[in-house]
């Protein structure tokens, strides 16, 4: 009989000593975050690239590399299988001849968060967690309210008051309690850190826990599967707690390990906002670490994320695949928004925006070049940042 799922177990992400996956976990031993382990020459027997068409159209028609032992423990809203769209008149625009855009804005909440909550309150779910906290710049508080909803669960969200509004609404919307915090993400960490410490709620802060990483790496399997077996040369990723590009990292070594792909890889291009951009400072200043942001004056809730827990894990991708590090001003990336939806139709939020803008200069620093192919990705939709777009003169009529 096949097996659902090839998990086997998680291991330290800097150590690699296993570790006990029998119970909710957060860090490791060590302090550093944990990743879920697959026996992938068993998967490899059932999950053949050749095989996909027939699967369900959401992230668990990878189910045997997520770590869910049955279908019917599965919390699921149809999330992933987002579209990969051609841009070519939003390519002439920037300067380069092959741009694709991952659009995460199709998810059920409207961003590629829907993924990793999936995973993660699915598994809260099977290991007995009752009531969850968490900290969110904001779309993750309105997928994890949703998830935790579809699953019969409580949660706790802790956003800044400085969130787009739509994140505050939508998360009410689906029942979870907000607190609204003065001050941004990391004082969004400490709060939730000692409410679920007070109140016995499990935390699922960004890799503080090991499976919201697991469902955002079915990102790069999607594009692996929408190339047919390809990758692109360059992957342009909009990063705050870094999450996505630190899945999809590990998400490349396991496609490899399937026998999807050979042993090409993406270079990966971190995307930041100027007021806040430590992964950008660390990585031109060689450094293995970021430090925290102490003046943090981006309106970009998405890359307001003035801490990394997980900076190495960035730092590392971004390094091994020959890729750098980019800061854009915000009144830019709210240019890019509007130049996505008049050229192309797309609707992008700012963070998908910011990727867009650094292209250019990407290109004139000789870090992309022009004919390569290049992936953009979109994380979220742009209805749902109307107040910062309003405010901006744009999206308003």
């Amino acid at each position: 009989m096949t097996e659902f799922s090839t998990f086997n177990g998680l291991r330290c992400s800097r150590t690699g000593q296993a570790e006990a996956a029998d119970s909710p976990r957060n860090l490791s031993a060590a302090g550093a975050p944990l990743f879920a382990s697959y026996d992938l020459e068993k998967a490899a027997r059932t999950l053949r690239l050749r095989d996909m068409a027939g699967r369900a159209p959401s992230i668990w028609r990878y189910h045997e590399v997520l770590p869910v032992s049955a279908p019917e423990r599965i919390v699921t809203l149809f999330e992933g299988m987002s579209p990969l769209l051609a841009a070519p008149r939003l390519a002439e625009a920037l300067g380069v001849t092959k741009l694709w855009v991952k659009d995460e804005g199709r998810n059920p909440t409207g961003s590629f968060k829907d993924r990793g909550m999936s995973v993660a309150i699915s598994m809260a779910r099977a290991l007995g967690v009752e009531r969850l906290v968490m900290p969110t710049a904001g779309n993750a508080g309105g997928a994890a309210a949703a998830y935790t909803a579809r699953a019969g669960l409580k949660i706790d969200v802790f956003m800044p008051r400085s969130a787009p509004r739509a994140n505050h609404i939508e998360t009410r919307l689906y029942g979870a309690s907000l607190t609204v915090v003065e001050g941004f993400l990391d004082e969004c960490g400490r709060q939730a850190s000692a409410f679920g410490q007070a109140n016995g709620a499990f935390e699922i802060s960004t890799f503080k826990e090991p499976y919201r990483v697991e469902g955002k790496k079915t990102m790069a399997y999607e594009l692996v599967e929408q190339l047919g077996g390809d990758v692109p040369d360059v992957i342009v990723y909009p990063t705050g707690g870094g999450t996505g590009l630190v899945a999809m990292w590990k998400a490349f070594d396991e496609l490899e390990a399937l026998g999807w792909i050979g042993g090409k890889r993406p270079r990966m291009i971190s995307v930041q906002a100027e007021g806040c951009a430590p992964i950008v400072k660390a990585y031109h200043e060689n450094a293995e670490t970021t430090e925290h942001w102490k003046n943090v004056t981006t309106r970009i809730s998405g890359l307001s994320a003035p801490r990394v827990l997980a900076d190495r894990l960035c730092l590392r991708a971004i390094r091994e695949s020959g890729g750098t590090a980019i800061a854009v001003p915000d009144e830019v990336m709210l240019e890019f928004v509007a130049l996505a939806g008049a050229r192309e139709g797309l609707s992008v939020c700012p963070e998908g925006a910011a990727c867009l803008a650094a292209l250019p200069e990407l290109v004139k620093r000789r870090d992309v070049s022009a004919d390569e192919s290049i992936v953009v990705f979109n994380t979220a939709n742009a209805n749902k940042y109307t107040d910062i777009l309003a405010g901006s003169g744009r999206g308003s009529g």
